[in-house]
């Protein structure tokens, strides 16, 4: 579970409340059940003529990847594919064979398939190349939905705005009531603003980067599988593939390296 998602949902949402609270406000004026209906319903709406159902019916698995991330271990990866790299190297790429079975990931482990049955490696690079791009295409088009959810939302909040202030400036018998009539008709935008740039547009943004951390690891795995397909030196492999990582991984595993060749 990416606890920070679900954090920073509940801290803005609260920032609001309680800043509205802090200048004196009721807490019960924030909630106006047919303000909601105008904006969430009208939201939903327009998201749903804007993408086809089959798109649509990905919203929960983009709401699994934004709030509970894969967990990534690259330095555990990067291990494993040392360690079959050189057993490769010295029985061949037969050899990985069985161990291809004890490999949860899948990409990982048809592209080690690939690699066992001797196919040609440009013919392996290229299509675990297009299973990346399937990948990134398919998150890009997840996050577009919330993307659009946070484009329609306040434009639905202003709509909700409009018929409220028509429905006051048609019953004006009532002077005294006009202020918070207004007050009422405003809720409207902002519940459209609010959840636009609370909920929608950061969740758009966490699916973006949770698919380019996900991307750059399996970047990182395919160059691991094609040096393993060309019998290159382990270590030199540890080199290349640490160069995926952050700088603080980056410097862990360095230190590592030079570790295993005083050793050596």
């Amino acid at each position: 579970m990416d606890i920070t998602t679900i954090i920073g949902i509940i801290a803005g949402i609260l920032a609001l409340f309680l800043g509205f609270l802090w200048e004196g406000g009721h807490a019960g004026s924030l909630f106006e059940k047919t303000a909601l209906l105008i904006v969430l319903g009208g939201t939903f709406a327009a998201v749903a003529v804007s993408f086809p159902a089959a798109l649509l019916r990905q919203i929960p698995d983009a709401l699994r990847h934004a709030f509970r991330r894969p967990k990534i271990d690259p330095e555990a990866r990067i291990e494993k594919m040392v360690e079959m790299a050189t057993v490769a190297r010295r029985q061949g790429v037969l050899a990985l064979e069985n161990a291809t079975n004890e490999i949860e990931d899948p990409f990982l482990r048809n592209g080690l398939l690939m690699v066992v049955d001797g196919t040609d490696p440009e013919l392996t690079k290229q299509i675990l190349e297009m299973e990346i791009d399937a990948l990134e295409r398919k998150r890009e088009q997840q996050a577009k939905i919330f993307e659009a959810a946070g484009g329609y939302a306040p434009t639905m909040g202003i709509v909700g705005t409009v018929m409220g202030l028509i429905h006051v400036l048609s019953n004006l018998s009532d002077p005294g009531s006009l202020g918070p009539s207004i007050a009422v008709a405003f809720t409207a935008t902002l519940y459209g603003v609010a959840s636009a740039n609370i909920i929608y547009l950061p969740l758009a943004s966490k699916i973006k980067s949770a698919s380019s951390e996900q991307i750059l690891f399996m970047e990182m795995m395919l160059e691991g599988i094609l040096a393993l397909q060309a019998g290159e030196n382990p270590q030199l492999i540890r080199k290349k593939l640490t160069s995926f990582m952050s700088i603080e991984q980056d410097i862990t595993m360095t230190k590592k390296v030079s570790a295993d060749a005083k050793e050596e």
